[in-house]
């Protein structure tokens, strides 16, 4: 696997009954790319994703991923199809072993929900 380097905190900020802020969450990383898990409800990440440019190629082989665009505007590009961009208040479920590239040219916020052994920059 490739090693990447981008601000990747797997280890919940929130428990049950913590309230949870976004605007707080989005000042904890690099503007240019981290990713934080907010909570973990039973087997499941809730995590937030700022990004700004282009993320990498990869696929998740095990699990599938749900991307939800709090800000800006994301495309997908999905291996062997037309591109997917979502807006403020749209999601899309990427199938797991579905290769995929997230782009933010002017920058995202992102609602991400996975299982918590995800490995976010895939496999």
């Amino acid at each position: 696997m490739m090693n990447y380097d981008y601000d990747i905190v797997r280890q919940p900020l929130h428990q049950g009954l913590d309230k949870i802020s976004i605007a707080s969450a989005k000042k904890l990383g690099d503007p240019s790319y981290f990713n934080r898990t907010l909570c973990s409800v039973n087997e499941t990440a809730v995590r937030i994703s700022v990004f700004l440019g282009e993320f990498h190629w990869h696929a998740h082989e095990n699990e599938d991923e749900f991307f939800f665009v709090l800000e800006g505007e994301l495309e997908l590009e999905i291996e062997g199809q037309d591109p997917i961009i979502l807006k403020p208040q749209e999601g899309v479920v990427v199938p797991r072993g579905v290769r995929h590239c997230p782009k933010a040219p002017g920058g995202v916020v992102l609602l991400m929900v996975e299982p918590t052994a995800v490995v976010s920059t895939g496999n």
